[in-house]
């Protein structure tokens, strides 16, 4: 089962639209995550329409029309793995501890905010995401996506592309 994972598209204010090759890959895989941080709910209605299957949150600058529609905490089990999806997890300091605690039942939480990429294990095997931002590299050298892949049970070819 391919994943992509993406967060803070931040679509129309830091981009009119999303990037060709993320696009691209989002038709190619099974399952897509969205970290929130949409703005618009055009976004969403574009990767509902062209994701076999879009888990998405919203996050702290998505109004009351995206907070209709979307949780602030998504869960599923893909492949034998249990899935969040969050937008905030608080400072980097601390993190994987925090996450941890918050999650217990997790494998996987993908998260954003930070625009930041992220890719670490928590005491307990927790593992932590963050794809970073496709439109809005912050301080970041370049924007980027992650890709990944399940299979057998296991998490694997975690990859973070950039733009």
């Amino acid at each position: 089962m391919h994943l992509l994972l993406t967060s803070d598209t931040h679509l129309p204010k830091r981009a009119r639209q999303l990037p060709a090759d993320l696009m691209d890959r989002i038709a190619h895989a099974d399952v897509v995550f969205h970290a929130g941080d949409w703005l618009d709910s055009a976004t969403l209605d574009l990767l509902e329409a062209r994701s076999a299957r879009l888990i998405g949150v919203y996050g702290n600058n998505d109004g009351p029309e995206l907070r209709a529609r979307l949780p602030e905490v998504a869960r599923v089990e893909l492949g034998g793995l249990r899935f969040g999806v969050v937008h905030e997890t608080g400072p980097a300091q601390g993190r994987e501890r925090r996450c941890a605690d918050r999650f217990p039942d997790l494998d996987v939480l993908v998260f954003g905010h930070s625009h930041i990429p992220w890719d670490t294990t928590a005491p307990g095997g927790l593992r932590l995401l963050n794809p970073g931002s496709p439109t809005d590299r912050r301080r970041q050298p370049f924007c980027t996506y992650m890709t990944a892949d399940v299979s057998d049970g296991q998490l694997t070819d975690v990859r973070l592309h950039r733009l």
